[in-house]
């Protein structure tokens, strides 16, 4: 107790407001009705649009398990010293691809391997330092982790909860990673730094990494078909013509060094699309006898049927694209007059704050054309994103907060169009992988962050689609791999393959009226 006379510090207009209360900056009412309740986290399990959130607990997560097993699991050695010989035969001066080897054999690898494989060399104490070498290629692992997440947020294809049961229980991915040290991720990251410039517009970004990935390794290649038709279809064949010049220019540069001393020697090595692999490390095709798998007609007619299939896709792809282009032009012309009536409400609400609106009130502030071409919009873009539940329990709808923080906020989220440019590109490389004579198990990186969204294209049940990531996982963490493994794993990929095909097949929503119907509401 105070002694009497005293004063009182802290006078009765000075106390602090209840954490329930109303202030200007937080709310925790407001926060506590919104987010802490069971109706959010089910949202965050369940609902795409929570995607972009998710990323950060799986990014965390990821860099915390990573850095475990660095920690805790023992290195393997199995090509990094082979690639540290390599370069340090380039830095010693060789540019003759002939003459440069390591332990596993002769240097396969185009220029861009050369050079990247050749800094770690020097970054790594001369390839001695292999816990730092785990580390760098940790941070490999959660950069292209955050560019496939990138991608899936903005399709809105897959629910979390898909994404988080994939990427942590991949034994074999992560041991790839951080235990093995291969160039595949390295390629592979490149490939999503230009699949990501690509949704972002930014074409030529997109044509350097898509070279620089294919500069590391060439089964970048397979992704090559529909990235090809994807420049047709939005830039047009003059601008196509520049993209692809930009991509060999790529090229001519990494692998000047080699080009101007051995030309022959480069373009044999690096680029020798006819090399026989050895059928002992096969993960597919275990099943076939070694004179069957290593015979010139098995290879021939694994390219005819390859060459088959991209045909045989290359029209429901190609209108894909087109729908991908349609929706991202009606992006560019919807965007401004989004943006007056946002401003507009934003500037109404300054003067005079109005009441809570109701929600068939939103769109009495847009013109009758307007609110026709929007209902005709939302219509057209939930076909052509294919936005069904395929057998996945629909997310639980949001709590609405006290007071709606941007009353009137108009907007479309059309980046869920990606889904019709990722669909083709990823289709492309897994019909690549299908009819690859021979898979080792670093291969798996090439399609295996795909996986998720081919798998959940398809209408098969969700405990289908579970049953074939399930599989496939086993098939790849067999080792050494038996005839019953390959068999396994083929029978998931035609299976999967059959089922994109069967939805693919039918006849896709054409947006070019919608698009029509878009010049006369702008009118």
């Amino acid at each position: 107790m105070a002694p009497p006379g005293a004063k009182n510090k802290n006078p009765p207009n000075s106390r602090k407001p209840d954490r329930g209360s109303s202030s200007p900056g937080f709310n925790w009412n407001r926060f506590q009705k919104q987010y802490l309740t069971v109706a959010f986290v089910k949202s965050l399990v369940f609902d795409p649009a929570r995607l972009p959130l998710v990323t950060w607990i799986i990014l965390a997560a990821e860099l915390f398990l990573n850095v475990f097993v660095v920690q805790n699991v023992n290195y393997t050695e199995i090509d990094w010293k082979a690639y540290m010989q390599e370069c340090e035969g380039f830095l010693n001066g060789t540019t003759n691809y002939a003459l440069l080897k390591g332990d596993t054999g002769p240097l396969v690898y185009p220029a861009g391997f050369v050079w990247i494989y050749s800094a770690l060399y020097f970054i790594t104490s001369q390839g001695r330092n292999i816990r730092l070498a785990q580390y760098i290629f940790v941070g490999i692992y959660l950069v292209q982790m955050w560019l496939v997440l990138r991608l899936y947020s903005k399709s809105r294809k897959l629910p979390p909860y898909v994404l988080v049961l994939t990427t942590f229980t991949s034994y074999r991915i992560h041991s790839i990673y951080v235990l093995r040290l291969f160039n595949d991720p390295v390629a592979i990251l490149f490939l999503y730094l230009a699949l990501n410039a690509f949704i972002d517009n930014r074409w030529t970004l997109g044509s350097v990494f898509l070279s620089l990935g294919v500069s590391v390794k060439m089964n970048i290649l397979l992704f090559a078909p529909a990235i090809l038709l994807l420049f047709i279809t939005n830039l047009g064949y003059f601008k196509t013509l520049i993209q692809l010049t930009i991509c060999g220019a790529i090229q001519l540069v990494l692998g000047a060094p080699f080009l101007l001393t051995h030309p022959w020697e480069y373009l044999k090595g690096s680029f020798d699309l006819g090399r026989i692999f050895e059928h002992k490390w096969t993960v597919n095709y275990r099943f076939l006898e070694r004179d069957i798998f290593e015979s010139k007609m098995f290879h021939l007619a694994l390219l005819a049927l390859h060459v088959l299939l991209l045909v045989a896709f290359a029209s429901p792809c190609f209108k894909y694209f087109q729908n991908y282009c349609r929706l991202r032009h009606l992006e560019m012309m919807l965007a401004p007059q989004i943006s007056a009536k946002n401003r507009e409400v934003a500037q109404e609400k300054k003067r005079k704050p109005a009441p809570k609106p109701k929600k068939e009130e939103k769109a009495e502030n847009l013109s009758k054309d307007q609110e026709m071409f929007l209902k005709s919009f939302e219509k057209g873009i939930k076909k052509m994103a294919n936005k069904e539940s395929n057998g996945v329990a629909p997310p639980p709808p949001e709590p609405e907060p006290e007071e709606p923080a941007q009353p009137n906020k108009f907007s479309i989220h059309f980046d869920r169009a990606t889904q019709l440019c990722l669909l083709p590109i990823f289709l492309a490389n897994f019909i690549g992988i299908v009819c690859s004579r021979s898979l080792h198990y670093q291969f798996y990186v090439w399609y295996f962050h795909s996986l998720p969204y081919l798998t959940w294209f398809t209408e098969y049940g969700t405990s289908l689609k579970f049953l074939l990531l399930l599989l496939i996982e086993f098939s790849w963490n067999t080792y050494p791999s038996t005839g019953v493994s390959s068999l396994i794993l083929h029978t998931c990929h035609v299976i999967l393959l059959v089922g994109i095909g069967r939805k693919m097949f039918r006849k896709i929503p054409d947006l070019a009226q919608i698009s029509g119907s878009s010049s006369k509401a702008t009118d």
